[in-house]
């Protein structure tokens, strides 16, 4: 199957009936309606954040794109990044129009990761965000469970959060920030939330990074801080039937699983309005108590590393 093209806002569309995906259940054509559909709630997720996708070509395994290919057209907006990591600079899109999207979907773009800061300031994310993921083969209502804890923890700390299904396996939680916090303390802040959180069921939760070191418990993820990315709110995720990283209500979490949420179900849900801006508490301070407790506490990456060569070296000793 191929052929099948047609013309949107300017943009060429290609081979509309192809498979998306081995397990998709979808066209490509399936793809572009539902990104054209929910154009007017992903488009706000998107809009002046640098963004990477995940595309899938056919023949090819899935890829992670944070660098625009020379063969982008000139009227998708950009923005230089400097990436220490690699040491040079990246040209990421700024997904902000109906015509960008569409261009993204005809590359076959299943996934979009914007970052957690605007373009007005890469330093100083808008959210802090902690991932909730559970181990492999777990049911999803065990993320659910540590997501409650982390909504008692944030509760007791007088904060609030929207939540959402990650479209995998995970939950994601949001806690908008008000300008002016910066980087350091807001990631520290996470930090510190997640502690908190393991600490109101350690049988449950736990933020150790090592997966190894887990036993079998939910991962309370708090390095979605600084220059990360999570996926945003409505993109559909490159697993069988196409997922939708969709809002729910605090109250309706236990009750959903991620299925419910496709790229097939989920234009009907959003015709009234947008869910999770309607969920999206106002922007909050972040108490001083929560940031200094979070600057005790090792930056889990780090301690990964540090750790990780330690036991190298230990395994060296013992022959």
């Amino acid at each position: 199957m191929g052929g099948a093209e047609e013309n949107r806002d300017g943009v060429a569309l290609t081979n509309l009936d192809q498979s998306l995906f081995d397990g998709a259940q979808a066209s490509k054509r399936d793809l572009v309606d539902y990104l054209d559909a929910v154009r007017d709630r992903i488009l706000p997720q998107l809009r002046d954040r640098p963004l990477s996708v995940i595309r899938v070509l056919r023949g090819q395994p899935p890829f992670m794109q944070k660098n625009l290919p020379r063969y982008t057209p000139e009227w998708v907006r950009r923005t230089a990044v400097w990436a220490e990591a690699s040491h040079r600079e990246i040209s990421y899109a700024l997904c902000d129009d109906r015509r960008t999207l569409l261009w993204f979907a005809n590359q076959r773009a299943v996934e979009y990761h914007p970052t957690l800061a605007t373009v007005d300031d890469l330093h100083r994310p808008t959210h802090l965000v902690l991932d909730l993921d559970p181990p492999e083969g777990a049911a999803f209502r065990l993320a659910v469970a540590a997501a409650l804890l982390v909504r008692q923890a944030l509760t007791e700390a007088g904060l609030s959060g929207a939540v959402k299904t990650s479209g995998a396996k995970g939950v994601h939680i949001f806690v908008p920030v008000e300008a002016g916090a910066g980087a350091e303390d807001m990631a520290a802040a996470t930090r510190a939330i997640a502690a908190r959180a393991e600490r109101l069921d350690p049988a449950l939760a736990t933020t150790a990074f090592i997966r190894q070191d887990r036993g079998g418990k939910v991962f309370v993820d708090s390095t979605r801080a600084g220059g990360a990315t999570v996926v945003a709110a409505y993109s559909p995720r490159l697993r069988p039937g196409v997922p939708v990283s969709f809002p729910v209500d605090w109250a309706e979490l236990e009750a959903v699983t991620p299925a419910d949420f496709t790229i097939r179900t989920v234009p009907a849900l959003v015709v009234a309005g947008d869910p999770w801006a309607e969920r999206m508490p106002a922007p909050q301070r972040l108490p001083a108590d929560l940031v200094a407790e979070g600057h005790t506490i090792p930056i889990a990456r780090v301690q990964a590393m540090h750790e990780g060569k330690r036991r190298a070296r230990a395994r060296r000793a013992a022959g």
